[in-house]
């Protein structure tokens, strides 16, 4: 009987064993993604409401395709080529105020479209292009873009006349001598003939100008236009002159896996700091036929200088002597409903300021109405853009960091009365004025950091009403009519599928795609991992995602995961962009090791300090929030500190870097894929917000870039790049591999990956990376 007993038990654990989730291996999990799923993306309604496009990938096909949902069946239906080249979606196209008609453009051309009855009118049919059709003249008729000019057609009549008359090249008259001058005088007064022909051609001349009433040309020479738009009711129009830098040095990127077979130079960016191209602001009166320059030179602060430069006395003392007025660019104008106003966005070229200024039509001047400044860098949601609008003729809806977070704000065109409508330590991260503009749309973080909701704010008594109530993040596109969500929803273990929701509280969510984890992937045991905060030595309160064991390994090994930046959340609910991390991080869990993954200073969804907690010296706080990590898990978890490893591309392989160079003795292995290690090769936009410019600052530069500190390598170091990165160029990692080579180290290896960018492609070469990133954790962190 005992030995019966034994057999069925022996029989029940082997079936129980056999049950259990199957085991993860890097090979499995670099695989194609398609393995996983497939999620919808690029949701958009279509233009009548009736229907949700996506991109869409269920059958694993070679690319993703374009599939509808009709919102009355609910069920996926792959668009045919035809609907496909006729789709006119909700966030192309243009209304008029009454929303009784829309405009879009398609294939080069545009069209004009009835809703009621619905209706089509093909505005233009040529082989050249027309483009940013909008509304004007009161409504009356339809103005395009096509060739640098703007064109309008008319919507009763049909008919089609041009605005400007954009010119390339000098306009000059052919230069002569004095003594060509003189010979033509000479001729002309001693014959009659000769004198009687000119006097004939000049008053035909005159006579045909005035006839033809020759439209103004605007004279633009080798630069580019940009922004061209008009005001709606049609009588200013106004646009930007830009003019590159002729000498911007280029790099470039050497590709040696070619098909010619012979190596190729793939042209690249600038590196920051590189001489930046000029532009001007013009504002055109058709009535008065008058171009104005906008003035910038006199707006509040241009001469501003940063507080950086009192740690350069010389250079402080030059530009103060100098008082030059900031570089700038003009964004806008965005006009209000009848084009009583023109609202525009001026940026600094430091990114210190952002000023919102009223155009004076009668002047072309400015007129400041709000004004933010920052010593760090402008910057936050729905601030980095011009995202901005009226809710009536006279009142303007605004984002703004000036309480520390970004919130929405009203301004009356005085500037003189200014309401905040959202308060608090969040973000709203979205919005969207409705039809009638009495609501609001948005998207915050309220409930947590790591959550996005949709709602409503009404702006009269500045309620908000919470629609969403799915936990993790709540992707939103309103339908045209505004009475239904498409709701692209995620959780930290679900990837993103497609839900329909009726606008208002209280409303269910209801899901209309199930392709997001197929069978296999529902097959693990993925860890949701836990979202913990702890406390950095200067105070401030950081979150991250724990992985832990269910067996920890013996040896207590610890593992911290660096996600990339350029403004990057990771420790949220929703599924990661970082997916196979996430896998990878699961992997590591179910190997014994207990993962953190923080985020550091300069981490999306914390407000504006969290932010620019790295301004000037990336590798500060954003370093040291990565050391208290790993002291917390020593302390709490029992993680020994001699055995903790880290790893991270892009961003994320710099910190591991600095650790490795900068933190002797904390990071005992450490895996830098795809590192910048000299910041002043990187690009301009992102690096000079964050350390301003090599020459002008120097100090931020030398003690944020991890080739200074090489001498200071502890523990075993891997570095992977792809050689033909386009983004974080293989220069850095071939000039950190000398200065290890010149100093004697040799704790480093380097793997290269002939034929990937930045972002890697191929799964083999992914494989290939983790694969060692898991060998040196094993290795050097479980080591007896």
């Amino acid at each position: 009987m005992i030995r019966f007993l034994l057999l069925v038990s022996m029989i029940y654990a082997g079936i129980a064993a056999c049950a259990q989730a199957p085991k993860l291996t890097v090979e499995k999990i670099m695989r194609d993604p398609k393995w996983i799923g497939t999620s919808p993306s690029s949701i958009a309604w279509g233009a009548d409401g009736s229907s949700v496009y996506f991109s869409w990938n269920p059958n694993r096909e070679l690319a993703d395709s374009t599939w509808y949902i009709d919102i009355k069946t609910k069920v996926p239906v792959k668009a045919s080529v035809e609907q496909k080249r006729t789709l006119v979606t909700n966030d192309n196209v243009t209304y008029n105020y009454n929303r009784t008609a829309f405009i879009f453009s398609r294939d080069g051309d545009v069209f004009y479209s009835e809703v009621k009855p619905a209706r089509t009118r093909r505005v233009t049919q040529t082989i050249e292009r027309e483009t940013n059709p909008q509304f004007s003249f009161n409504q009356t008729k339809i103005v395009y873009a096509r060739n640098n000019n703007l064109f309008a057609w008319d919507i009763i009549t049909g008919e089609t006349i041009q605005l400007t008359n954009v010119r390339t090249g000098a306009d000059r008259k052919t230069a002569t001598t004095q003594q060509e001058d003189w010979m033509k005088n000479d001729q002309l007064q001693y014959f009659e003939v000769l004198r009687e022909r000119k006097q004939k051609r000049d008053a035909a001349a005159a006579y045909n100008k005035n006839a033809n009433e020759e439209m103004r040309a605007i004279q633009i020479e080798d630069k580019v236009m940009q922004n061209l738009s008009i005001s709606p009711d049609g009588r200013f129009i106004t646009y930007r002159l830009f003019k590159s830098a002729s000498n911007a040095k280029s790099s470039i990127v050497p590709n040696y896996v070619t098909e010619s077979g012979f190596t190729e130079d793939i042209p690249a960016r600038t590196k920051v700091g590189a001489p930046s191209g000029t532009s001007e602001f013009f504002m055109y009166d058709r009535v008065r036929d008058t171009v104005y320059a906008v003035k910038t030179d006199s707006i509040p602060g241009i001469r501003d200088l940063p507080d950086y430069l009192s740690d350069y006395p010389k250079q402080l003392a030059e530009r103060k002597k100098r008082n030059a007025p900031r570089r700038v660019n003009v964004l806008g104008p965005v006009w209000s409903p009848n084009g009583t106003h023109g609202m525009v966005e001026i940026r600094s070229e430091d990114n210190k300021d952002r000023w919102l200024m009223l155009i004076d039509t009668a002047t072309a001047e400015l007129k400041l109405i709000n004004r933010q400044r920052d010593e760090a860098w402008i910057q936050g949601p729905g601030i980095s853009a011009f995202r901005t609008g009226w809710i009536d003729e006279n009142t303007f809806w605004f984002q703004s960091e000036a309480s520390g977070y970004s919130h929405l704000y009203l301004t009356n065109v005085t500037g003189d009365s200014v309401r905040q409508l959202t308060s608090g330590n969040y973000e709203v991260q979205q919005a969207q004025l409705s039809k009638d503009k009495k609501t609001f749309y948005i998207v915050t973080n309220e409930v947590h950091p790591g959550e996005q909701h949709f709602y409503h704010l009404n702006i009269a008594d500045r309620k908000k009403t919470r629609i969403t109530t799915m936990t993790g993040a709540n992707e939103v596109t309103v339908s045209p009519d505004e009475k239904m969500l498409a709701i692209r929803y995620s959780y930290a273990t679900k990837p993103w599928e497609l839900y329909l929701q009726e606008n208002k509280a209280g409303s269910k969510a209801v899901q209309v795609t199930d392709k997001a984890q197929s069978e296999e992937f529902r097959s693990f045991a993925w860890q949701d991992p836990e979202l913990v905060t702890f406390t950095a030595r200067d105070g401030a309160t950081v979150y991250a995602r724990l992985y832990k064991p269910a067996n920890p390994h013996a040896s207590k090994p610890g593992v911290i995961f660096v996600h990339g930046a350029g403004y990057l959340q990771n420790a949220h609910k929703w599924w990661s962009s970082y997916f196979r991390e996430y896998m990878f991080n699961n992997m590591l869990a179910e190997n014994g090791y207990y993962v953190l993954d923080i985020d550091y200073r300069a981490s999306a969804g914390y407000g504006r300090n969290f932010r620019t907690g790295i301004y000037r010296y990336m590798g500060g706080k954003d370093l040291s929030d990565h050391i208290d990590g790993a002291e917390w898990l020593a302390k709490n978890y029992g993680v020994d500190a001699s055995r903790i490893g880290m790893y991270g591309g892009s961003y994320g392989g710099f910190i591991t870097l600095m650790a490795m160079f900068t933190e002797p003795g904390k990071i005992a292995a450490g895996a830098a894929l795809r590192s910048v290690t000299d910041w002043s090769n990187y690009n301009h936009g992102y690096t000079s917000n964050i350390l301003n410019e090599p020459y002008t600052d120097s100090i931020a530069y030398r003690r944020s870039s991890p080739i200074y500190f090489a001498e200071g390598l502890k523990g075993h170091l891997l570095m992977l790049h792809g050689m033909v990165d386009v983004n974080v160029h293989f220069q850095d990692i071939v000039e950190l591999s000398q200065r290890l080579i010149e100093l004697g180290k040799d704790n480093w290896e380097l793997a290269v990956y002939p034929m990937e960018d930045h972002g890697f492609v191929e799964p083999s070469s992914w494989t290939d990376e983790y694969k060692r990133v898991f060998k040196l954790f094993e290795a050097v962190l479980k080591k007896k």
